[in-house]
């Protein structure tokens, strides 16, 4: 019998010495653990997210905002290529301004906040470059346009041509002014190349802008005009006489470029390397429109 509970004293202290080592082995263990921690930061900031990494996420998903001096003739083309864009770049928008390109030059000039120019004629572009006022390296010819002589949809006078701008036919006709609006200074090579300018400028109303030009023709308040085939293309309160003989003006090309002060040039640079993309091609060949 003493043998047997000497020895269930035996098994017991043995238990308790096992359960004894194993109590302090956790222990050192976790001491070992918070001294690492505690002498390198480092261990306990291994699952922290890295701030660089959020910080370059938050850049990219800063909204841009971009603002276009366009030409009056692109008002409808491009609120179609605005819409186009925003699927391809969803955080940048664009705000057009629109008006005569010798307008626009001249708020460029003052210094108005701009980020890219599309202007309706080289003149306005050249001189811009010549004043060191574009991102060099950025002005682009983009698109080729026609002028067209224009009368109201129920007009009666029978016009074949611009020569009969020159007769008594045509009491007013309506242009563009050619001190500031590039279809203006096209119309009067025009008429100049057909030796009746002075007889045209007599009847002439001068509007700010193509677009009030083709308004003018549209409500019947004067009995013909001279716009953009493109503008003519999308009213269908005109009809189209014909377009001006081959030879008669300087081609009608639209540059567009990066504006120098631009708060936005890789922005800007993006947008404008999209206009001679082929979505943006099929976009301005819908609005009568030739990609140069």
């Amino acid at each position: 019998m003493k043998k047997i509970i000497t020895a269930m004293l035996v098994t017991l202290m043995s238990v308790s010495f096992l359960a004894g080592c194993t109590s302090k082995e956790t222990t050192d263990t976790n001491s070992a653990v918070k001294e690492a921690t505690d002498t390198n930061p480092a261990v306990e900031e291994t699952t922290d997210t890295n701030p660089v990494a959020e910080e370059a996420t938050e850049e990219e998903a800063v909204p841009v905002e971009l603002t276009v001096l366009a030409a009056a003739s692109l008002t409808d083309v491009t609120k179609e290529l605005a819409d186009l864009y925003k699927e391809i770049e969803p955080n940048v928008t664009l705000t057009f301004s629109y008006g005569a390109s010798g307008a626009l030059q001249t708020q460029i000039e003052e210094g108005a906040p701009a980020d890219l120019f599309l202007s309706a004629a080289t003149k306005q572009m050249d001189a811009l470059e010549e004043g060191k006022l574009l991102l060099d390296g950025t002005k682009k010819e983009l698109l080729i346009n026609k002028v067209v002589l224009i009368v109201p949809k129920d007009s009666t006078l029978g016009l074949t041509g611009f020569e009969d701008v020159g007769t008594d036919t045509v009491k007013t006709i309506a242009l563009g002014e050619p001190e500031s609006v590039p279809v203006g200074q096209y119309s009067e090579e025009v008429f100049t190349s057909l030796g009746i300018l002075d007889a045209v400028k007599a009847k002439a109303n001068y509007g700010s802008d193509v677009k009030q030009v083709l308004t003018w023709v549209e409500s019947g308040e004067v009995d013909c005009g001279v716009v953009y085939s493109t503008d003519a293309i999308i009213s269908d309160k005109v009809s189209i006489v014909c377009e001006a003989p081959e030879g008669s003006h300087k081609d009608i090309i639209y540059p567009a470029a990066v504006i120098g002060n631009s708060e936005h040039p890789d922005e800007a640079k993006a947008f404008l390397d999209f206009l001679s993309t082929e979505d943006a091609a099929e976009a301005f060949e819908r609005y009568g429109f030739t990609m140069k």
